[in-house]
């Protein structure tokens, strides 16, 4: 099975010249944890005589030291090379290996099963043409089966086997087979996988691997080699949309500049128009130049150099199109993102995002929805954890040239990188957006016993979803205490923890509203219970609507503030009580207070005029005499936490 040809020892030439000229078919192993995948390559390569003498003498005495074959010959060493694989069992890295047949040329990915390296699976899902899915035959499909499925049929690869592998530890069975084959069907019936195949095998012992297995009489398909020879890819790729990323600008001399590049989709011709995109200027194509010299022609995915007949502007980030046949030009735009980071997504927050040949700054306005991976069922949610899968919303510094990744998989896709670390965060696909603005909406946003004006069925948000979408249930922290004791400077720096933490805060200040809403009261004890009413009334508003208040007022009596609790609700009302002596709070005076009270002009002021009744039983206590502003702001978050208002 492996690429000997007697051109070998006929013309050597001509051999590699029809070596050259063979199909390249890139695929990956994915699935579960221990299913095997390792374990298949490496047998693929053994009985495709792909492993040299000296290459097996290795994997033979290293399988004695880390092989899971109680010392026989381990084919998953093959591709676990790494020091930490080899001594855990497990694949923790993608490994890339390259083998041919007389057929055809392949090159695999051997992807990790643990749910803890998702994000190198889809790595290696990224620029596959076809995917192998193993599945245990003891086990069945798992959760991470699923999810790896729901990668595959993500990153849209059409071709799918599904090898239900150890055949052997379940007796060749047929019936377990059919029954995982049906279990796999109705859970890919809500994918996007349009050719699905099921082999059984032992990748172990060989069973139909590379030969037809005597174990198994009863199937009578193909083998993995056989499929993985034989699978028509050609019309996998997009030849009718030209797309060009400018990647560098040759000028070796005076009389040369060329446009290098990868052709992402379609064909170019010499003589053909183009227009360049983002100026839209437009030539023709003069030549097409390669490593070997001119060619006529250029299709997806040769590396090329073009020279144009006119001279136009076009750099770096740009795009050669053909002129009736652009991509969308925005800079904001729908996706679906496999977040990869241990640090969460923060919707607002500034990330560079690399597509084709630009680089940008950008943010995710939005998360649309969070993918369930076991049911596919979408639900609001505040961000993305560590290998979830949602749809956002995202915009960006400038526009880019893109199309729907469904349509095209190199000018759909992006990365998101952090602008600090450099780490990549995020891989992106973007999805086709509807062309009118009178869309249907998303299942939870439906509601059929509410209709409006235009008679379309439109649902109110819930405080459930309010919930899920901003990651907080909606509370109100009344932070009371004399003038100068520090709540204000304490409520501004619980709402910045909060905003770094992606959460949603809204600080109200006594003082603030005075100059607004409140303008009209003065400093009596009456219209400080006013002050506080209205702001109970606006902080109740702010709950409903799924953000946390945090209210600053001296709140003087506890009948006033209990007033308060029932209006907003005694569920989501905590006191803060920020004490400090009188004397550290007069020396402070941070609005002159103190001093106009000393010379009479507010002589009803709480603690220096009118008594400051103290909380009997608040749900914290801060003396800011004594706790710095970051403590009294650390002790409030875990507050917070501790009463599950934040995760």
């Amino acid at each position: 099975m492996s690429h000997q040809s007697e051109l070998i020892a006929q013309d050597i030439n001509a051999y590699l010249a029809q070596h050259e000229r063979k199909e390249l078919l890139r695929f990956i192993t994915c699935g579960s944890v221990d299913d095997g995948k390792s374990t298949l390559i490496g047998r693929l390569l053994y009985d495709s005589k792909m492993l040299y003498e000296d290459q097996l003498a290795q994997l033979e005495s290293e399988s004695k030291v880390h092989g899971t074959t109680g010392g026989n010959f381990d084919p998953a060493l093959v591709t676990d090379g790494l020091k930490a694989e080899r001594e855990q069992g497990i694949t923790i890295d993608v490994a890339y290996r390259y083998f041919s047949t007389a057929k055809r040329k392949f090159i695999i990915a051997d992807t990790p099963g643990h749910e803890q390296y998702t994000r190198n699976m889809a790595t290696g899902a990224s620029s596959a043409d076809l995917a192998v899915i193993l599945i245990d035959a003891r086990h069945g499909v798992l959760t991470q089966t699923r999810r790896h499925s729901f990668i595959v049929s993500l990153l849209g690869i059409r071709h799918v086997i599904v090898t239900v592998n150890k055949m052997d530890l379940v007796d060749f069975s047929q019936e377990r087979f059919d029954e995982i084959c049906n279990d796999y069907r109705d859970f890919a019936a809500r994918l996007d996988l349009p050719d699905l195949h099921f082999i059984p095998i032992s990748a172990l012992s060989g069973d139909n691997v590379v030969d037809p297995s005597p174990n198994m009489p009863w199937y009578r398909g193909s083998t993995l080699m056989n499929f993985l020879e034989t699978v028509y890819i050609g019309s996998d790729r997009n030849f009718e949309d030209f797309r060009f990323p400018v990647q560098y600008v040759n000028r070796p001399n005076l009389n040369f500049r060329g446009f290098c590049g990868t052709v992402a989709s379609g064909i170019i011709r010499k003589g053909d128009e183009i227009t360049v995109l983002p100026n839209r200027q437009t030539s023709k194509v003069k030549s097409i130049v390669t490593y070997d010299g001119e060619v006529d022609e250029a299709f997806t995915p040769q590396s090329v150099t073009l020279t144009l007949e006119d001279e136009i502007d076009c750099s770096r980030g740009d795009m050669i199109v053909r002129p009736g046949n652009t991509p969308r030009v925005s800079n904001d735009f729908d996706a679906m993102l496999v977040w990869m980071s241990a640090e969460p997504m923060i919707p607002g927050k500034s990330y560079l995002f690399k597509h084709t040949t630009q680089s940008c700054t950008g943010q995710i306005e939005s998360l649309r929805y969070r993918v369930d991976v076991n049911t596919l069922h979408r639900s609001p949610a505040p961000d993305l954890q560590l290998n979830e899968i949602g749809r956002c919303t995202i915009t960006l510094s400038q526009p880019i040239f893109h199309d729907p990744y469904r349509r095209n998989r190199t000018t759909g896709a992006f990365i998101i990188v952090d602008r600090l670390s450099n780490v990549t965060m995020a891989a992106g696909m973007i999805t086709a957006r509807e062309a009118d603005k009178k869309a249907k909406l998303a299942p939870w946003e439906i509601d059929g016993s509410q209709e409006d004006d235009t008679a379309q069925n439109i649902a109110r948000v819930s405080a459930e979803e309010r919930q899920a979408r901003l990651g907080q249930t909606p509370a109100t922290l009344l932070l009371t205490g004399l003038s100068g004791s520090g709540k204000s400077t304490i409520a501004y720096g619980v709402e910045r923890a909060l905003f770094d933490m992606g959460r949603t805060a809204i600080v109200l200040d006594g003082e603030d509203l005075r100059r607004g809403l409140s303008r009209d009261l003065r400093y009596t004890p009456d219209d400080r219970s006013e002050n506080l009413r209205r702001s109970a009334h606006m902080a109740r508003l702010l709950n409903q609507n799924g953000f946390i208040c945090l209210a600053a007022f001296i709140a003087p009596d506890a009948e006033t503030r209990n007033k308060a609790s029932e209006l907003i609700g005694a569920d989501h009302f905590l006191t803060v009580h920020i004490d400090a002596p009188l004397d550290v709070c007069q020396s402070r005076d941070p609005r002159g207070h103190y001093l106009h009270a000393g010379a009479g002009a507010m002589p009803k002021l709480p603690g220096a005029g009118t008594p400051y009744e103290v909380p009997q039983s608040p749900d914290l206590h801060l003396n800011t005499a004594e706790l710095s502003i970051d403590e009294c702001v650390e002790k409030v978050i875990a507050l917070m936490r501790d009463r599950k208002l934040i995760r």
